[in-house]
Protein backbone atom coordinates (compact mmCIF):
# COMPACT_ATOMS: atom_id res chain seq x y z
CA UNK A 1 0.00 0.00 0.00
CA UNK A 2 1.37 3.42 -0.98
CA UNK A 3 0.24 6.87 0.16
CA UNK A 4 1.57 9.24 -2.47
CA UNK A 5 2.10 12.98 -2.14
CA UNK A 6 0.71 13.29 1.37
CA UNK A 7 1.71 15.27 4.47
CA UNK A 8 3.29 12.94 7.02
CA UNK A 9 3.52 13.92 10.67
CA UNK A 10 7.17 13.96 11.74
CA UNK A 11 7.09 14.98 15.37
CA UNK A 12 8.47 18.40 16.22
CA UNK A 13 9.15 18.99 12.50
CA UNK A 14 5.41 19.03 11.90
CA UNK A 15 3.92 17.79 8.65
CA UNK A 16 6.38 16.93 5.89
CA UNK A 17 5.32 16.25 2.33
CA UNK A 18 6.25 12.85 0.95
CA UNK A 19 5.25 9.27 0.22
CA UNK A 20 4.52 6.49 2.70
CA UNK A 21 4.86 2.79 1.88
CA UNK A 22 3.20 0.16 4.09
CA UNK A 23 3.87 -3.56 3.79
CA UNK A 24 2.82 -6.51 5.99
CA UNK A 25 1.36 -4.26 8.64
CA UNK A 26 4.47 -2.13 9.07
CA UNK A 27 5.88 1.07 7.67
CA UNK A 28 8.41 -0.02 5.08
CA UNK A 29 9.54 3.36 3.78
CA UNK A 30 9.04 7.07 4.43
CA UNK A 31 10.12 9.30 1.51
CA UNK A 32 10.15 12.94 2.59
CA UNK A 33 10.18 15.89 0.20
CA UNK A 34 9.64 19.17 2.01
CA UNK A 35 8.37 20.61 5.26
CA UNK A 36 4.86 21.98 5.50
CA UNK A 37 4.84 25.34 7.24
CA UNK A 38 2.47 24.94 10.18
CA UNK A 39 4.39 27.15 12.61
CA UNK A 40 2.39 29.91 14.21
CA UNK A 41 -0.97 28.82 12.83
CA UNK A 42 -2.47 27.88 16.19
CA UNK A 43 -2.60 31.13 18.13
CA UNK A 44 -5.77 31.92 20.04
CA UNK A 45 -6.78 34.48 17.43
CA UNK A 46 -7.02 31.95 14.62
CA UNK A 47 -7.68 28.68 16.45
CA UNK A 48 -10.43 26.49 14.96
CA UNK A 49 -13.99 26.77 16.20
CA UNK A 50 -15.78 23.84 17.78
CA UNK A 51 -16.70 22.37 14.41
CA UNK A 52 -13.06 22.40 13.30
CA UNK A 53 -13.78 24.41 10.14
CA UNK A 54 -12.41 27.84 11.08
CA UNK A 55 -9.04 27.34 9.45
CA UNK A 56 -7.13 24.73 7.52
CA UNK A 57 -3.61 23.45 7.42
CA UNK A 58 -1.51 25.06 4.66
CA UNK A 59 -2.72 22.86 1.81
CA UNK A 60 -6.53 22.76 1.97
CA UNK A 61 -6.65 19.99 -0.63
CA UNK A 62 -3.91 17.96 1.02
CA UNK A 63 -4.05 14.64 2.84
CA UNK A 64 -2.49 14.56 6.30
CA UNK A 65 -1.35 11.36 8.02
CA UNK A 66 -0.91 11.07 11.78
CA UNK A 67 0.29 8.16 13.90
CA UNK A 68 -2.48 6.24 15.64
CA UNK A 69 -3.29 7.81 19.00
CA UNK A 70 -2.31 6.18 22.30
CA UNK A 71 -4.63 6.59 25.29
CA UNK A 72 -2.95 5.53 28.54
CA UNK A 73 -5.94 6.38 30.75
CA UNK A 74 -9.39 5.28 29.62
CA UNK A 75 -12.02 3.38 31.60
CA UNK A 76 -14.43 2.67 28.80
CA UNK A 77 -16.86 3.90 26.17
CA UNK A 78 -19.95 2.87 24.17
CA UNK A 79 -21.71 1.56 27.28
CA UNK A 80 -18.87 -0.66 28.54
CA UNK A 81 -16.26 -0.29 31.28
CA UNK A 82 -12.99 -2.21 31.62
CA UNK A 83 -13.77 -2.77 35.30
CA UNK A 84 -16.78 -4.88 34.35
CA UNK A 85 -14.33 -7.68 33.62
CA UNK A 86 -16.41 -8.64 30.57
CA UNK A 87 -14.34 -9.92 27.60
CA UNK A 88 -16.95 -8.87 25.06
CA UNK A 89 -17.18 -5.45 26.68
CA UNK A 90 -13.43 -4.98 26.38
CA UNK A 91 -13.64 -5.88 22.69
CA UNK A 92 -16.38 -3.30 22.19
CA UNK A 93 -14.28 -0.66 23.97
CA UNK A 94 -11.32 -1.54 21.74
CA UNK A 95 -13.42 -1.36 18.58
CA UNK A 96 -14.74 2.07 19.50
CA UNK A 97 -11.17 3.22 20.13
CA UNK A 98 -9.97 1.86 16.81
CA UNK A 99 -12.73 3.48 14.81
CA UNK A 100 -11.92 6.83 16.42
CA UNK A 101 -8.20 6.74 15.69
CA UNK A 102 -7.08 5.51 19.11
CA UNK A 103 -5.16 2.47 17.90
CA UNK A 104 -3.55 1.49 21.23
CA UNK A 105 -4.64 2.00 24.83
CA UNK A 106 -4.20 1.11 28.48
CA UNK A 107 -7.60 0.05 29.84
CA UNK A 108 -7.83 1.66 33.26
CA UNK A 109 -9.29 0.06 36.36
CA UNK A 110 -11.14 1.64 39.26
CA UNK A 111 -10.92 1.18 43.02
CA UNK A 112 -12.38 -2.31 43.49
CA UNK A 113 -11.88 -5.37 45.74
CA UNK A 114 -8.70 -7.31 44.97
CA UNK A 115 -10.62 -10.38 43.77
CA UNK A 116 -12.55 -8.29 41.26
CA UNK A 117 -9.37 -6.58 40.05
CA UNK A 118 -7.77 -9.97 39.48
CA UNK A 119 -10.69 -11.01 37.26
CA UNK A 120 -10.55 -7.71 35.37
CA UNK A 121 -6.79 -7.96 34.84
CA UNK A 122 -7.02 -11.54 33.57
CA UNK A 123 -9.57 -10.34 31.01
CA UNK A 124 -7.06 -7.81 29.70
CA UNK A 125 -4.29 -10.41 29.59
CA UNK A 126 -6.49 -12.82 27.62
CA UNK A 127 -7.42 -10.07 25.16
CA UNK A 128 -3.81 -9.00 24.64
CA UNK A 129 -2.72 -12.60 24.05
CA UNK A 130 -5.51 -13.22 21.54
CA UNK A 131 -4.69 -9.97 19.75
CA UNK A 132 -1.08 -10.98 19.20
CA UNK A 133 -1.85 -14.62 18.45
CA UNK A 134 -4.61 -14.39 15.88
CA UNK A 135 -4.73 -10.79 14.62
CA UNK A 136 -8.48 -11.24 14.17
CA UNK A 137 -9.16 -8.38 16.55
CA UNK A 138 -6.93 -6.03 14.57
CA UNK A 139 -8.65 -7.12 11.38
CA UNK A 140 -11.97 -6.26 13.02
CA UNK A 141 -10.82 -2.72 13.75
CA UNK A 142 -10.08 -3.16 17.44
CA UNK A 143 -7.26 -1.25 19.13
CA UNK A 144 -4.43 -3.12 20.84
CA UNK A 145 -4.11 -3.30 24.62
CA UNK A 146 -0.60 -2.20 25.56
CA UNK A 147 -1.10 -3.04 29.22
CA UNK A 148 -3.17 -1.95 32.21
CA UNK A 149 -3.36 1.34 34.09
CA UNK A 150 -4.23 0.48 37.70
CA UNK A 151 -6.01 3.49 39.19
CA UNK A 152 -6.72 2.57 42.81
CA UNK A 153 -7.30 1.19 45.37
CA UNK A 154 -4.19 2.73 47.02
CA UNK A 155 -5.86 6.08 47.67
CA UNK A 156 -7.15 8.05 50.64
CA UNK A 157 -10.59 9.42 51.41
CA UNK A 158 -9.63 13.10 51.09
CA UNK A 159 -8.84 13.11 47.35
CA UNK A 160 -10.68 9.99 46.23
CA UNK A 161 -12.64 11.91 43.57
CA UNK A 162 -15.02 9.50 41.86
CA UNK A 163 -13.35 6.42 43.37
CA UNK A 164 -15.50 4.23 45.62
CA UNK A 165 -14.47 4.84 49.24
CA UNK A 166 -15.70 1.41 50.33
CA UNK A 167 -12.74 -0.30 48.66
CA UNK A 168 -9.88 2.10 49.36
CA UNK A 169 -6.76 0.35 50.67
CA UNK A 170 -3.36 1.23 52.09
CA UNK A 171 -0.37 0.60 49.83
CA UNK A 172 0.10 -3.18 49.72
CA UNK A 173 3.15 -4.44 47.77
CA UNK A 174 2.17 -8.09 48.26
CA UNK A 175 -1.35 -7.58 46.87
CA UNK A 176 0.03 -5.63 43.92
CA UNK A 177 2.58 -8.34 43.20
CA UNK A 178 -0.16 -10.99 43.10
CA UNK A 179 -2.23 -8.87 40.71
CA UNK A 180 0.81 -8.37 38.45
CA UNK A 181 1.39 -12.12 38.42
CA UNK A 182 -2.27 -12.78 37.61
CA UNK A 183 -2.04 -10.74 34.41
CA UNK A 184 1.47 -11.76 33.42
CA UNK A 185 3.05 -8.41 34.34
CA UNK A 186 0.66 -6.44 32.14
CA UNK A 187 0.27 -3.51 34.56
CA UNK A 188 2.20 -0.63 32.97
CA UNK A 189 1.10 2.15 35.36
CA UNK A 190 0.03 1.89 39.00
CA UNK A 191 -1.28 4.90 40.92
CA UNK A 192 -0.33 5.74 44.49
CA UNK A 193 -0.85 8.45 47.09
CA UNK A 194 2.64 9.44 48.34
CA UNK A 195 1.53 10.68 51.77
CA UNK A 196 0.02 7.35 52.83
CA UNK A 197 1.91 5.19 55.29
CA UNK A 198 3.94 2.59 53.43
CA UNK A 199 3.84 4.47 50.12
CA UNK A 200 7.60 4.88 49.76
CA UNK A 201 8.28 1.18 50.19
CA UNK A 202 5.48 0.38 47.76
CA UNK A 203 6.91 2.74 45.17
CA UNK A 204 10.39 1.22 45.45
CA UNK A 205 9.04 -2.27 44.83
CA UNK A 206 6.39 -1.49 42.21
CA UNK A 207 8.74 0.70 40.15
CA UNK A 208 10.81 -2.39 39.42
CA UNK A 209 8.00 -3.79 37.25
CA UNK A 210 6.05 -0.76 35.99
CA UNK A 211 5.73 3.02 36.06
CA UNK A 212 4.44 4.42 39.34
CA UNK A 213 2.17 7.45 39.10
CA UNK A 214 1.23 10.00 41.74
CA UNK A 215 -2.55 10.38 41.88
CA UNK A 216 -5.56 11.42 43.98
CA UNK A 217 -3.22 13.05 46.43
CA UNK A 218 -2.81 15.90 48.89
CA UNK A 219 0.98 15.47 48.91
CA UNK A 220 3.26 18.39 49.64
CA UNK A 221 6.18 19.40 47.45
CA UNK A 222 8.53 17.53 49.77
CA UNK A 223 6.39 14.38 49.91
CA UNK A 224 6.20 14.37 46.13
CA UNK A 225 9.98 14.67 45.81
CA UNK A 226 10.39 11.75 48.21
CA UNK A 227 8.07 9.69 46.01
CA UNK A 228 10.04 10.62 42.88
CA UNK A 229 13.30 9.72 44.61
CA UNK A 230 11.76 6.36 45.50
CA UNK A 231 10.89 5.68 41.86
CA UNK A 232 7.65 7.47 40.93
CA UNK A 233 7.91 9.09 37.49
CA UNK A 234 4.41 10.07 36.38
CA UNK A 235 1.43 12.15 37.53
CA UNK A 236 -2.14 11.04 36.85
CA UNK A 237 -4.54 13.68 35.44
CA UNK A 238 -2.52 16.65 36.64
CA UNK A 239 -4.57 19.45 38.29
CA UNK A 240 -7.41 17.02 39.02
CA UNK A 241 -7.78 15.25 42.41
CA UNK A 242 -4.88 17.26 43.86
CA UNK A 243 -4.32 20.77 45.27
CA UNK A 244 -3.59 23.63 42.94
CA UNK A 245 -0.34 25.57 42.96
CA UNK A 246 0.20 27.87 45.95
CA UNK A 247 3.11 30.28 46.00
CA UNK A 248 4.32 28.92 49.35
CA UNK A 249 3.17 25.36 48.80
CA UNK A 250 3.68 24.30 45.18
CA UNK A 251 2.68 20.71 45.95
CA UNK A 252 2.60 17.94 43.37
CA UNK A 253 2.41 20.30 40.39
CA UNK A 254 5.43 22.31 41.47
CA UNK A 255 7.45 19.20 42.26
CA UNK A 256 6.58 17.62 38.90
CA UNK A 257 7.64 20.84 37.18
CA UNK A 258 11.04 20.68 38.88
CA UNK A 259 11.63 17.00 38.10
CA UNK A 260 12.25 17.02 34.36
CA UNK A 261 11.98 13.24 33.97
CA UNK A 262 8.44 13.18 35.34
CA UNK A 263 5.63 12.95 32.79
CA UNK A 264 2.07 14.14 33.42
CA UNK A 265 -1.39 13.32 32.13
CA UNK A 266 -3.82 16.04 31.08
CA UNK A 267 -7.55 15.74 30.45
CA UNK A 268 -8.47 18.13 27.66
CA UNK A 269 -12.26 17.88 27.44
CA UNK A 270 -12.74 21.54 28.35
CA UNK A 271 -14.42 20.64 31.64
CA UNK A 272 -11.75 19.08 33.85
CA UNK A 273 -9.14 21.73 33.05
CA UNK A 274 -9.77 25.31 31.85
CA UNK A 275 -8.32 26.11 28.40
CA UNK A 276 -6.03 28.73 29.95
CA UNK A 277 -4.62 26.07 32.28
CA UNK A 278 -4.17 23.72 29.31
CA UNK A 279 -2.01 26.39 27.68
CA UNK A 280 -0.14 26.88 30.94
CA UNK A 281 0.43 23.12 31.31
CA UNK A 282 2.10 22.87 27.92
CA UNK A 283 4.43 25.67 29.02
CA UNK A 284 5.15 24.05 32.38
CA UNK A 285 5.75 20.54 31.01
CA UNK A 286 7.13 20.85 27.45
CA UNK A 287 7.45 17.43 25.84
CA UNK A 288 6.19 15.73 29.00
CA UNK A 289 2.42 15.83 28.59
CA UNK A 290 0.31 12.80 27.80
CA UNK A 291 -3.16 13.82 26.69
CA UNK A 292 -5.65 11.32 28.09
CA UNK A 293 -9.38 10.87 27.77
CA UNK A 294 -10.21 9.40 31.22
CA UNK A 295 -13.35 8.35 29.35
CA UNK A 296 -16.16 6.46 31.04
CA UNK A 297 -18.72 4.03 29.63
CA UNK A 298 -20.91 7.05 28.81
CA UNK A 299 -18.39 8.16 26.14
CA UNK A 300 -20.14 7.90 22.80
CA UNK A 301 -23.53 7.51 24.47
CA UNK A 302 -26.61 9.67 24.99
CA UNK A 303 -27.41 11.54 28.19
CA UNK A 304 -28.62 9.48 31.10
CA UNK A 305 -27.64 7.36 34.09
CA UNK A 306 -24.58 5.09 34.03
CA UNK A 307 -22.37 3.20 36.50
CA UNK A 308 -18.79 3.66 37.67
CA UNK A 309 -17.15 1.42 40.26
CA UNK A 310 -20.46 0.62 41.91
CA UNK A 311 -21.65 4.24 41.88
CA UNK A 312 -24.25 6.05 39.80
CA UNK A 313 -22.94 8.48 37.19
CA UNK A 314 -25.10 10.99 35.34
CA UNK A 315 -24.20 12.32 31.91
CA UNK A 316 -25.72 15.70 31.12
CA UNK A 317 -24.52 18.49 28.87
CA UNK A 318 -21.41 16.52 27.96
CA UNK A 319 -20.21 16.21 31.58
CA UNK A 320 -20.34 13.16 33.87
CA UNK A 321 -21.04 13.61 37.59
CA UNK A 322 -21.68 11.42 40.61
CA UNK A 323 -24.96 11.80 42.46
CA UNK A 324 -23.32 14.26 44.89
CA UNK A 325 -22.16 16.46 42.01
CA UNK A 326 -18.52 15.28 41.96
CA UNK A 327 -17.05 15.52 38.47
CA UNK A 328 -16.29 11.95 37.41
CA UNK A 329 -14.32 10.92 34.32
CA UNK A 330 -14.95 12.24 30.84
CA UNK A 331 -17.43 11.62 28.04
CA UNK A 332 -15.05 12.51 25.18
CA UNK A 333 -12.40 10.38 23.48
CA UNK A 334 -8.72 11.12 22.94
CA UNK A 335 -9.11 12.27 19.33
CA UNK A 336 -11.64 14.87 20.46
CA UNK A 337 -9.32 15.93 23.26
CA UNK A 338 -6.37 16.33 20.92
CA UNK A 339 -8.48 18.55 18.68
CA UNK A 340 -9.64 20.47 21.76
CA UNK A 341 -6.01 21.15 22.68
CA UNK A 342 -5.39 22.60 19.23
CA UNK A 343 -8.57 24.65 19.47
CA UNK A 344 -7.39 25.96 22.87
CA UNK A 345 -4.23 27.30 21.23
CA UNK A 346 -1.71 24.45 21.48
CA UNK A 347 0.44 24.09 18.33
CA UNK A 348 -0.41 21.07 16.19
CA UNK A 349 2.99 19.49 16.70
CA UNK A 350 2.76 19.61 20.49
CA UNK A 351 -0.84 18.40 20.70
CA UNK A 352 -0.26 15.48 18.36
CA UNK A 353 2.95 14.42 20.12
CA UNK A 354 1.08 14.52 23.43
CA UNK A 355 -1.47 12.07 22.04
CA UNK A 356 0.99 9.76 20.28
CA UNK A 357 4.73 9.50 20.96
CA UNK A 358 4.83 10.72 24.55
CA UNK A 359 2.17 8.31 25.86
CA UNK A 360 3.66 5.50 23.75
CA UNK A 361 6.97 5.98 25.57
CA UNK A 362 5.25 6.12 28.95
CA UNK A 363 3.57 2.81 28.16
CA UNK A 364 6.91 1.30 27.16
CA UNK A 365 5.91 0.95 23.51
CA UNK A 366 7.80 3.82 21.89
CA UNK A 367 9.85 1.44 19.77
CA UNK A 368 6.72 0.04 18.09
CA UNK A 369 4.13 2.82 17.89
CA UNK A 370 3.61 6.54 18.41
CA UNK A 371 5.39 7.89 15.34
CA UNK A 372 5.57 7.34 11.60
CA UNK A 373 8.98 5.74 11.16
CA UNK A 374 10.31 2.89 9.10
CA UNK A 375 9.90 -0.44 10.82
CA UNK A 376 7.13 0.65 13.16
CA UNK A 377 3.58 -0.66 13.12
CA UNK A 378 1.39 0.93 10.48
CA UNK A 379 -1.13 2.43 12.91
CA UNK A 380 -2.23 5.52 11.00
CA UNK A 381 -4.95 8.15 10.82
CA UNK A 382 -5.66 9.80 7.48
CA UNK A 383 -7.16 13.28 7.85
CA UNK A 384 -8.13 16.25 5.76
CA UNK A 385 -6.68 19.73 6.28
CA UNK A 386 -9.08 20.40 9.19
CA UNK A 387 -7.89 17.21 10.93
CA UNK A 388 -11.17 15.43 10.34
CA UNK A 389 -10.69 11.66 10.25
CA UNK A 390 -11.12 10.09 6.84
CA UNK A 391 -9.49 6.69 7.30
CA UNK A 392 -7.91 4.70 10.13
CA UNK A 393 -5.41 1.87 9.71
CA UNK A 394 -4.43 -0.62 12.40
CA UNK A 395 -1.36 -2.67 11.54
CA UNK A 396 -1.90 -1.73 7.92
CA UNK A 397 -5.54 -2.79 7.83
CA UNK A 398 -8.17 -0.16 7.11
CA UNK A 399 -10.98 -0.05 9.65
CA UNK A 400 -14.40 1.57 9.66
CA UNK A 401 -14.60 5.14 10.95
Amino acid sequence: MIFEDVYIFQGSAGFVRGDLIVEDGRIREVRLREKADVNGLCSRSNAPTADGDAFLLPDPEGTYILPGLVDIHTHGNSGYDFSDGDPEGLRRVAQYCGSHGITSFLPTSMTLPYEKLEQVFRTAADYAAEYEREQSLAAGGAASVLGIHMEGPFFSEKRKGAQNAAWLRRPDPAAFRLLQEACGGLVRIVDIVPELEGAEGFIRQASETCRVSIAHTDASYEETLAAVNAGASHVTHVFNAMPGIHHRGPGVIGAAFDQKDVTVELICDGRHVHPAVVRMAFQLFPGRICLISDSLRCCGMSEGEYELGGQKVFLKGGAAHLQDGTLAGAASDLFEDMCNAIRFGIPYEEAILAATMTPARVAGAGGEIGSIEEGKRADLIVCDSALRRREVYIRGRQVSV
